[in-house]
């Protein structure tokens, strides 16, 4: 399982999107954790939330975590 600070850098949501739509492509899980710490309302956003709820329904993957607000997810492609 991939495991991924998402503080780190610019703390943005682009971390999140990327990080699940590699981890669909390759069928890794994927652990994120301090999503957007840095920001002022940190957490998942609702277009966030979209991004990884249509990632998952297209490889099946297990949602542990999306709500908006989440700081942390887990995300495990079948």
């Amino acid at each position: 399982m991939w495991t991924v600070d998402g503080g780190q850098k610019s703390g943005s949501g682009t971390l999140v999107r990327t990080g699940v739509a590699l981890a669909a492509l390759l069928g890794e899980p994927l652990h994120i954790y301090n999503i957007r710490a840095k920001r002022e309302n940190p957490g998942l956003r609702p277009q966030h939330l979209k991004a990884v709820e249509a990632a998952a329904a297209l490889v099946k993957a297990d949602l542990e975590g999306a709500e908006v607000g989440s700081r942390e997810i887990f995300f495990r492609p079948k």
